[in-house]
């Protein structure tokens, strides 16, 4: 019998590579074109990830799951109504005021730049920071006005569109209340072994990195904001609550805080410089003393594939791209190394000779 060749193997990652990226195509248009049910669906999956957790400490004390449901989503809708009667007006003035005050911090900052170019041609520096400084107050003028007239058009398109908030919480509520049937009902069509193996990775990845990251968030928006307001900073709770926020994905927080410290220094250098100095001080003290013990290892992904998926995340789903992106690229890795052991294990059990014949050599 003539043996069987075997095919190079960059022949087939040859031709699997134009495959694959051929399905990801599809995938993403297919994505485009059911965006907001996909938006929804994933919303309220992660919303209902997000409640499971008191629900299930309700349930370990005897409470019935139905009524469980019921007590979080209540305390939920609670907590969240509270919040919009005590911050939300104050977040939104502050933010007004912002906007209103951004030119004069802009030609506050110019007038700096002027400053320190008059200072450089009396010591006959070769410095010029004329053109700079208009440049610099031009371009910051733009890029800002820009930004606030997309934050604006973003609350106002999340809050206009009622029907698919209603949605979104009336699919939470169900998810919560039958997510265990609808997981098995999914993993169930996996082929095996990947169907047994998919869904427990997917929900520690997607644990760690939500429990790890809302804590770090949480305590960098707390701790900043305490800070700025020790400081004196205008529209401290705005800017604390807003890096708290950015904090949330991985990255944010550094970004947050170089940008809050360049709006600073346009009003005062030094003062931007000592919110930097702290800010970076706190960013730093949290991040290598408490994020190690929170977040160590959770996924095993170098950073530059975090930011990579980051990048990738964004680009395809916005925003909920972004919130999914890093726990899917860890889910990924974890997946492909389960499967890539399994695999060896089979070939090492296939190529291994029997007991009897290692005996009888």
């Amino acid at each position: 019998m003539k043996p069987r060749t075997q095919i190079p193997s960059w022949i087939v990652w040859a031709l699997a590579f134009p495959l694959a990226a051929l399905n990801a195509w599809l995938l993403i248009v297919a994505f485009r074109y059911f965006r907001d049910p996909i938006a929804i669906f994933i919303s309220a999956t992660l919303i209902a990830f997000i409640l499971n957790y008191p629900v299930q400490f309700l349930v370990s004390h005897r409470v019935p799951r139905t009524r469980a449901v019921f007590w979080v989503v209540g305390i939920a809708f609670l907590l969240l109504g509270v919040a919009g009667v005590t911050l939300a007006p104050i977040v939104i003035s502050q933010f007004n005021d912002l906007a209103n005050r951004l030119p004069t911090w802009l030609e506050s900052g110019s007038q700096q730049l002027r400053t320190l170019n008059d200072w450089a041609i009396e010591r006959n520096l070769p410095i010029d920071l004329t053109g700079i400084a208009a440049q610099l107050s031009d371009r910051l003028s733009g890029q800002l006005q820009s930004l606030t007239g997309q934050l604006l058009d973003l609350i106002f398109s999340t809050v206009g569109s009622v029907l698919n908030i209603v949605l979104t919480l009336i699919l939470t509520f169900y998810i919560l209340l039958h997510g265990e049937e609808l997981w098995e009902g999914i993993c169930a069509w996996l082929p095996e072994p990947i169907g047994s193996r998919v869904r427990p990775l997917l929900s520690r990845n997607f644990h760690n990195y939500y429990v790890g990251q809302a804590s770090l968030a949480a305590m960098m928006g707390g701790a900043l904001t305490l800070a700025f307001v020790l400081l004196k900073v205008p529209f401290g709770l705005l800017f604390g609550l807003g890096v708290g926020f950015m904090a949330f994905f991985p990255f944010g927080g550094a970004l947050g805080i170089c940008l809050v410290g360049l709006l600073m220094a346009l009003q005062s250098f030094w003062l931007g410089v000592r919110v930097l100095i702290v800010s970076v001080i706190i960013e730093q003290a949290i991040e290598n003393g408490i994020a190690p013990k929170l977040l160590g290892g959770f996924t095993g992904l170098n950073p530059v594939w975090v930011l990579v998926s980051l990048l990738i995340g964004a680009r395809v789903g916005g925003i909920l791209g972004l919130l999914i992106a890093v726990p899917m690229a860890g889910f990924i890795k974890s997946t492909a190394t389960v499967l890539r052991s399994d695999r060896w294990d089979r070939v090492d059990s296939s190529t291994s000779p029997p007991l009897t014949q290692e005996v009888k050599s």
